[in-house]
């Protein structure tokens, strides 16, 4: 039964959740992020195929370093070459080049005209505006291209920062989309990335401000622009990038293949940088997914792939940082940015997970809340990767920690503070009650008023027949075994129908059922328990071993009414016990079993009771010792008896008998009774005091009750 979570526990969860959600802890939502990255990557797969990609690399990579005429000669002696590759890609469709490659020397002071090629093919493409250098901001001083190259483009309207930025563990994990930059004449202006000044020159429209803040391009506003930043969304390591060595691309401009760079760059967003194992490299959310990268992923065009130059078998965590402008680029062409959640709405994410785990903690038992949060924990990672699918960012590490932290706490306070009057309860009744009842009792929403209550019960004695002439013949280590053989056979019957053992009182055991907890059909379950007790005894005393080979008989009294129950007894030492005029009546109803030669008798309010579920047969109406008024007792039937047509005949003429008996006709009742007497107990006892009666007359003022004398 669920339990209801305290004030407490929504005290535990809010400060938890706001606690894993404030600033120091945005670390977290770092590793979430990359953690979903490699769930993403695991349960989908890539996410597009690499002829898709809008961007493309042109890569300095080792090849090109080790390919004459580059091999041993600085990057700066390339010019020429970078032109002639510069104007092959132009011509062959690329919407524009940008450049995170950045040339801040230049040998005309000592070799004049040397850049004269790469100058002339910078002018071209930027009076196109197909060409954007690249700057970065280094300590106080930036490093910019050589300024023949800046006056070639013409200054600030083609050069843009190639800065990214980095959260406190130094991984990449978003993008600026735009800087403060100082104006030529003073002062400063707002310009644009690297990559959404790529974007915009490629798709011929600029952005716009968003009337709600942030930034719109065709229309759509762009995740993370009102903080500035677009967090980037990356693919199944690099190779989702279409990359082309600069080598064998600038033997491919030698070789005039026009229809080559047509291929590779009509309509692409074309980005040229180092893709080194050394140099100009970045952690990025994508660590846990890289891939090897000595192998390019498009069609070679002169020169086939290098052999010995890069290992297939190793994965690095980083990669380039022109992968990561790339990457960028493709975002904001596919408009498929990750969105991430607000503080606000962060610690609302956080604290739905913190109250699932505490409902947990709160309405199981430890052990199946704990398995449940582990179940609930894989299920949160499962969403937080269909989320990333969908392109959102869900805390996944400071969500699952908070609900850790909030279930541990939560079972902290439960086992101080909320449970402890239910283990109170379970030490108070686990020596008397059945541990399923146990269970239950702890378990209930309200449990019983320990000091006492008056409730309707049906109480349950037992004796053993002849009890102490069998303990004489018994050494003690022997009656102890056969007590404990015979009590732990009844309890276990009577605990099985629901009921509780009070005491054992020597031989006898004293039951009750219906108490502690509520049990609408006690008195069928007390009765039930009473017939299952007689069968089990007649099936041990079958057995040879059992008993210390005597034959034990059983009899029980029965009967329901209201009674105390509680805890009774003195400040220092108490039990849960019954009390009243009901208990008493059970009490006597087993004696009275002597007097009729029967094992089990019930009252009549017992078999009232029980309804239809029992077959009896009215034994006689008596007055016990002690009380004046009269009770009818029963006695119930096994099912075998109830159903066997012989002994329903004998039932029916021990009817007729007992109602000439009550109707003072003693001399028709001693004949009916004498029918049966010699197999039925109950007809014999009565055939004795219908013929007394008959002989002597009835007593005074008889009214069909026979009084009872003894206990």
């Amino acid at each position: 039964m669920r339990r209801r979570a305290p004030f407490a526990t929504y005290a535990i969860v809010g400060l938890i959740s706001a606690f894993v959600s404030v600033p120091p802890f945005d670390f977290l939502r770092g590793w979430s992020s990359d953690i979903t990255f490699w769930l993403r990557n695991a349960a989908f797969g890539q996410q597009h195929s690499t002829g898709s990609s809008p961007a493309v690399v042109i890569a300095l990579d080792e090849e090109t370093y080790r390919t004459p005429p580059f091999a041993e000669r600085p990057v700066v002696l390339w010019t020429p070459q970078i032109a002639a590759v510069l104007d092959a890609v132009i011509g062959g469709g690329a919407k524009v080049v940008g450049f995170d490659i950045i040339l801040p020397q230049s040998v005309e002071s000592v070799a004049r005209g040397y850049d004269r090629e790469f100058l002339l093919s910078l002018r071209n493409a930027a009076r196109q505006s197909k060409v954007v250098l690249g700057k970065l901001q280094h300590e106080l001083l930036p490093i910019k291209p050589f300024p023949g190259q800046s006056f070639a483009v013409g200054h600030q309207q083609n050069i843009r920062s190639n800065n990214l930025f980095r959260d406190d563990d130094e991984v990449v994990r978003r993008a600026p989309l735009t800087f403060r930059s100082d104006e030529l004449g003073g002062g400063e202006r707002t310009e644009t990335s690297m990559a959404l000044e790529l974007v915009s020159r490629a798709l011929g429209i600029r952005h716009e401000p968003s009337p709600n803040g942030g930034l719109m391009l065709r229309g759509n506003r762009i995740p993370g622009s009102e903080k500035n930043n677009l967090t980037l969304n990356f693919d199944a390591g690099i190779r989702t990038i279409p990359t082309l060595s600069f080598a064998d691309l600038y033997a491919c401009a030698q070789k005039a293949d026009r229809n080559y760079f047509r291929q590779q760059f009509d309509g692409k967003i074309v980005l040229i940088g180092t893709v080194l194992d050394v140099e100009d490299r970045k952690l990025t959310s994508a660590r846990y997914v890289t891939s090897p990268e000595g192998i390019l992923n498009v069609p070679r065009c002169v020169h086939p792939q290098m052999q010995g130059v890069h290992r297939g078998d190793v994965v690095r965590e980083t990669i380039p940082g022109v992968m990561v402008h790339a990457t960028a680029v493709n975002n904001l062409v596919r408009g498929n940015a990750l969105r991430e959640f607000d503080r606000p709405l962060i610690w609302g994410i956080n604290a739905f997970v913190s109250l699932g785990a505490a409902v947990l903690a709160t309405a199981y038992a430890p052990v199946v809340a704990a398995t449940a949060i582990v179940g609930g924990a894989l299920a949160w990672a499962a969403s937080a990767t269909v989320a990333l699918q969908l392109g959102y960012v869900l805390p996944l590490l400071d969500s699952l920690i908070g609900a850790a932290m909030t279930f541990t706490l939560v079972l902290g306070y439960r086992f101080i503070v909320a449970d402890r009057d239910k283990r109170l309860l379970r030490q108070s009744f686990s020596l008397y009650l059945a541990p399923s009842v146990v269970d239950q009792l702890v378990e209930g929403e309200t449990p019983p008023v320990l000091g006492g209550e008056t409730r309707e019960v049906t109480i349950w004695f037992s004796d053993i027949q002849g009890f102490t002439a069998i303990s004489t013949t018994l050494q003690p280590a022997d009656l102890v075994s056969l007590m404990n053989e015979y009590l732990t056979a009844m309890t276990d019957i009577v605990e099985a129908h629901s009921g509780f053992v009070d005491k054992y009182i020597g031989d006898a055991i004293v039951a009750v059922f219906g108490a502690p907890l509520d049990d609408a059909d006690h008195a069928l379950h007390a009765v039930s328990a009473a017939l299952a007790c007689q069968a089990k005894l007649k099936e041990m005393n079958d057995m040879p071993s059992a008993f210390q080979g005597h034959r034990l008989l059983s009899r029980i009294g029965i009967n329901t009414g209201r009674a105390l129950v509680g805890n009774i007894g003195s400040r220092k030492r108490f039990n849960y016990t019954v009390m009243g005029d009901a208990v008493n009546i059970a009490s006597r109803l087993e004696g009275v079993n002597k007097h009729y030669g029967t094992y089990v008798l019930a009252s009549d309010a017992t078999a009232a009771a029980t309804g239809n579920a029992i077959a009896w047969r009215e034994i006689d109406r008596v007055r016990v010792v002690g009380r004046s008024e009269s009770i009818a007792i029963l006695e119930p039937l096994p099912a075998q008896v109830a159903l066997d047509p012989v002994a329903g005949d004998q039932r029916q003429a021990y009817a007729r008998a007992l109602a000439a008996f009550r109707d003072g006709r003693f001399d028709e009742a001693a004949e009916m009774f004498a029918i049966t007497a010699e197999h039925d107990p109950p007809a014999r006892s009565m055939l004795v005091k219908a013929r007394e009666y008959a002989q002597s007359g009835s007593p005074p003022g008889w009214d069909g009750v026979t009084t009872l004398d003894v206990k």
